[in-house]
């Protein structure tokens, strides 16, 4: 008889050896892995601050447990239910308007048909992410100031009266979801965008063989192409709907706007910060990132139960 011939597994020397292959993608990796741990999972340990009375000299773990205190006084709070619908009001505000223009501009630099004129569009829609919402809100009064705004210029020159769009509180909440599609328009487009380019072009060679026009075409083929993409942006800026955006809100809004631009994230800055309320604050953190995992959760099962698109 011959002599047996044992075989080791080869799983893991195949494994490193691909890492070794791979090694620079491997390397870019290293980075946002570490950010993640440092800035999102280590600070885990501190959310127990939501349940403490926090005192920074007795640390964390010194501080009195209070339980859900925390919790009671913010939803007792006042201003809970402005604050909440705010909150909301501005959230899906900027997702219905958001989305379906990060879309349209996505489908129109897609479908254009002169290479210069779309870079063009696209590098002047790119442009206004890259600038801080201080500059914006500079720009902003540029326009839209009510003594000499641009805006208001040409309404006194067509007869009107100035408007004070924004310590007026019925303009306002539509000048902070207005400019923050404007903002982000362009930014959000560029994942539009690569699932178009991701489309096979035999669909729409097939299309013009069948003298499907320009509008049919987008709708029975570019859109349902890029569905499944359109259902994981939409899922995943609803997991974050109680985000409504601080750094613009925290620009843009005084005193005279304050019933309907006060959200959570301002009221957490002025109690949770100002008056050094900390296991306030945490609180606060945690119930959103609560509501938002339920929604996250909640749309998914539902996208699922209607459609074969979905986040997991």
């Amino acid at each position: 008889m011959g002599k047996a011939i044992s075989v080791r597994p080869a799983g893991n020397r195949g494994f490193w050896r691909e890492v070794v292959r791979y090694r620079s993608v491997y390397a870019l990796l290293i980075i946002p892995f570490v950010y993640y741990i440092i800035f999102k999972y280590l600070p885990i340990w501190n959310g127990q601050i939501a349940f403490r009375d926090f005192m920074p000299n007795d640390g964390v773990t010194g501080s009195r447990w209070v339980g859900i205190e925390n919790f009671k006084t913010f939803i007792k709070s006042f201003y809970f239910l402005e604050l909440l619908r705010n909150t909301l009001f501005y959230s899906i505000g900027k997702l219905l308007v958001s989305v379906p223009a990060a879309i349209l501009l996505a489908v129109t630099l897609f479908e254009c048909v002169r290479p210069k004129l779309a870079k063009i569009v696209q590098t002047l829609a790119y442009l206004p992410h890259f600038l801080s919402w201080v500059i914006m809100y500079g720009i902003l009064l540029v326009l839209l100031a009510p003594g000499d705004g641009i805006v208001n210029d040409l309404i006194k020159a067509a007869g009107g009266e100035p408007i004070a769009f924004l310590t007026d509180t019925k303009t306002f909440p539509w000048i902070v979801i207005l400019s923050d599609a404007w903002k982000e328009m362009g930014w959000s487009a560029i994942i539009f965008l690569a699932a178009l380019i991701g489309i096979d072009p035999s669909l729409f060679e097939a299309a013009m063989v069948e003298g499907v026009s320009a509008p049919q075409r987008v709708w029975y083929i570019t859109l349902p192409s890029i569905r499944p993409v359109i259902v994981m942006v939409v899922l995943l800026r609803l997991g974050t709907i109680m985000d409504a955006g601080f750094n613009q809100m925290f620009m843009l809004y005084s005193i005279p706007v304050y019933s309907v631009a006060d959200i959570i994230d301002t009221w957490v800055y002025r109690q949770g910060l100002l008056e050094f309320q900390f296991g306030l604050a945490t609180a606060v953190g945690i119930f959103k990132g609560v509501i938002g995992m339920a929604l996250l959760f909640l749309s998914n099962w539902m996208v699922k139960r209607i459609s074969d698109s979905a986040l997991f």
